[in-house]
């Protein structure tokens, strides 16, 4: 839940649409979930504008995939980083749009509300090599309502998420 839809919940409350109760134990989830294999941190998005991003080396697809589904149930955007083409198939099962970075090993899943536009940041790179992480970077960026430019030291551009996606 984003501060947008705890003022709608708030809302609905008064209106009596929602009753107390039902707000209550909805307001009592946010600050985090546990998972058999997973802690999230669902309350994130409400204090810092943008949900938590999920280090996905050392889990497997399935947890992957319920982490994500889970996420996108909380109305927000789901940020998993280092994942290989497995983890993209099974999230795709349950979410069919689901964006694969294959260079940067970063999976998205697109839920609720874009997060509010904020400066930019720049992603500079020593070399070719940096690339991946400069990837994950700018999608990092990207996610959190930030704008991404870079280059390499070689001059070459970096291909950043908004460049790529047509996303500011």
């Amino acid at each position: 839940m984003d501060r947008a839809g705890l003022r709608t919940l708030l809302r609905k409350v008064r209106s009596g649409t929602v009753d107390v109760e039902d707000a209550v134990e909805r307001i009592r989830r946010l600050p985090a979930e546990e998972m058999a294999f997973a802690t999230l941190d669902l309350h994130r998005a409400l204090r810092r504008g943008f949900p938590e991003a999920v280090y996905g080396a050392g889990k497997t697809p399935k947890q992957i995939a319920a982490i994500v589904d889970r996420m996108c149930r909380a109305g927000q955007t789901a940020l998993v980083t280092r994942v290989g083409p497995e983890a993209r198939e099974a999230v795709a099962r349950l979410h069919p749009g689901v964006e694969y970075h294959e260079e940067a090993r970063v999976l998205v899943v697109r839920s609720g509300r874009p997060p509010r536009p904020r400066s930019g940041v720049v992603v500079v790179t020593a070399g070719t090599s940096d690339l991946p992480v400069a990837e994950e970077a700018a999608l990092t960026a990207e996610c959190s309502g930030r704008g991404s430019s870079g280059s390499t030291t070689s001059g070459s551009r970096v291909s950043t998420a908004s460049s790529r996606t047509g996303r500011p």
